[in-house]
């Protein structure tokens, strides 16, 4: 009897064990026990991750300033000229995301 019971829990975690292994679970597990990414490239992933939001930040930052000086035009107070001035006046750098495009 315990050798029947035995031999139907083993019949029962194969189909169980193959699905796991090929789920995206076991995809990431089996990535993991390979050693997955080296050290160098984990940092140069995060360092075009930082580069990435500290663009990011400047766009956001960029778009706040330049909605509050529509916002105080459309509300019909003068902004001050030199608001005015540093949005007529051409950029002196061309904001581009890091990588190269």
């Amino acid at each position: 009897m315990v050798v029947w019971a035995l031999v139907v829990i083993v019949v029962l975690l194969i189909p169980i064990l193959a699905i796991v292994l090929d789920s995206q679970i076991g995809s990431a597990l089996a990535d993991r026990l390979s050693g997955g990414l080296s050290p160098g490239e984990l940092s140069e992933r995060v360092d075009a991750l930082e580069s990435e939001v500290r663009y990011l930040d400047a766009t956001v930052q960029e778009l706040r300033e330049e909605s509050r000086f529509l916002r105080s035009l459309v509300e019909g107070e003068e902004g001050g000229d030199d608001d005015r001035a540093r949005l007529e006046a051409p950029r002196a750098e061309e904001r581009r995301p890091p990588g190269g495009d």
